[in-house]
């Protein structure tokens, strides 16, 4: 089966000028590739209408779906419809119920009165299949016209996402025949550019099914995505490119259509009936925030400490003051100390720590940025520490990956994998 593929065309100044970035057109591309659908280009135009016009008339003529963000509002400067419209020779009509809905919307939700600028979103092309909008009040809609399915969403993110579950999605998935599966297999401890290296030749043969990489904050997801007549005939498409993956990676793939590192160790927890804390220091307490913004964390998560200070690691978490003059506050024995002291203060069965230098200068000691220890303390009373050399990253890109370390030895534990990370190339690894 033929790939299709689309266009997005984002409209806003804004997003010329820098003053916001274009998350619509990440969010579009990926839940696009989950339907099969390559995307081929990404424009940003101003509110201008000529400029918009010209970007559509190229779009018309190479693509067979197109879509838009933003300018689907109220004020004068929401004009992506109208241009649109005229490039496609469609009229606007005024829709009756979608004019209901957005005063219902000011009446019941908002407390004032409509504007009569707001009719303006209820003018729509004829014949247009609408897409309501349940986080603002310009709805989604989609046409086609010359072979060309155009599809118009609202360019808030909030806006966008609720457009696309609310029809827009719906609509692109009855375009094709057949079924559209994906599976995202997340791995950690290889960039995206390692990964994609590794696996190139295997990617670039693949049509049906197709593999990809994308890169998250200190970890690589790879989504396989297959077309078949069934489900059951797609899933078979999958399983052998997910068994490759997993067998060139190794146990860096932690685990398939999860968010992440902490959904995957939240749910080892609750299975084993363990409970954890944590102790933090150049991390800020972002463990724990990942940890607790899940759903059920309270099931499992008993505790941190940030303990940013010395004086803190020895008062509140028992760390040694002689182990904090002999080896530093950014060492491996006091890494350790953390995790056993987190575990006896709060009476978890397994804490992790971490202590390093997040940047932007060395510590009093010399340690350089991005020297960090990550440790476990399990509930046998062994502890284990990794020692990391993260670089001169941003202070955001050293918390963040030291976070993850910390939940890798946690899920390495749970799954009684090796703690030490092998990372594979041709033919041998490195190791933490």
């Amino acid at each position: 089966m033929e790939q299709p593929c689309a266009e997005l065309i984002a409209v806003g100044t804004e997003l010329l000028l820098g003053s916001i970035a274009n998350t619509d057109a990440q969010f579009l591309s990926r839940e696009l590739a989950g339907l099969g659908i390559g995307v081929e280009r990404h424009t940003a135009v101003g509110d201008d209408p000529q400029q918009l016009r010209e970007a559509v008339e190229a779009a018309r003529a190479r693509t067979p779906i197109l879509i838009t963000t933003g300018g689907l509002g109220p004020t004068f400067d929401d004009l992506t419809k109208q241009v649109v419209c005229r490039v496609f020779d469609l009229p606007l009509t005024q829709h009756l119920e979608v004019l209901e809905t957005i005063r219902s919307i000011y009446r019941d939700i908002l407390h004032r009165p409509m504007s009569e600028n707001d009719r303006l979103q209820a003018l729509l092309p004829e014949g247009a299949e609408i897409f309501p909008n349940h986080a603002g009040t310009a709805p989604g809609f989609a046409f086609c016209s010359g072979g060309v399915h155009v599809l118009m969403l609202p360019g808030p993110p909030e806006e966008c996402r609720s457009v696309w579950a609310h029809g827009a999605r719906d609509y692109l998935r009855r375009l094709s025949p057949g079924v559209i599966r994906s599976r995202n297999i997340m791995s950690f401890g290889m960039g995206e550019s390692a990964v994609e290296f590794l696996l190139h030749e295997k990617m670039c043969r693949m049509v049906n099914p197709s593999l990809a990489t994308y890169a998250k904050p200190s970890e690589v997801c790879l989504r396989a995505t297959a077309r078949a007549d069934t489900a059951e005939e797609a899933d078979a498409l999958l399983n052998p490119v997910e068994a490759e993956v997993r067998a060139a990676l190794g146990d860096l793939v932690y685990g398939v259509d999860v968010s992440g590192l902490a959904e995957l160790c939240l749910q080892r927890l609750k299975e084993r009936g363990l409970t954890l804390a944590c102790a933090e220091s150049c991390t800020g307490g972002l463990i724990a925030q990942r940890i607790t913004a899940l759903p059920g964390a309270s099931a499992v998560f008993r505790g941190g400490v940030v303990s940013y200070w010395s004086s803190v690691k020895a008062g509140v978490l028992g760390v040694d003051p002689a182990l904090l003059e002999t080896h530093g506050a950014v060492s491996a024995p006091v890494a350790e100390a953390m995790a056993r002291g987190a575990r006896m203060i709060t009476g978890a069965e397994l804490a992790v720590s971490v202590t390093g230098v997040a940047g932007p200068d060395s510590d009093e000691r010399g340690n350089p940025v991005g020297r960090v220890f990550v440790a476990l303390a399990d509930e046998s009373g062994g502890v284990y520490c990794r020692h990391l050399e993260l670089g001169s990253r941003s202070r955001e890109l050293i918390r963040d990956e030291a976070a993850n370390h910390a939940l890798d030895l946690l899920r390495r534990h749970l799954d009684g994998l090796p703690m030490a990370l092998t990372v594979p190339d041709d033919k041998k690894g490195n190791q933490y």
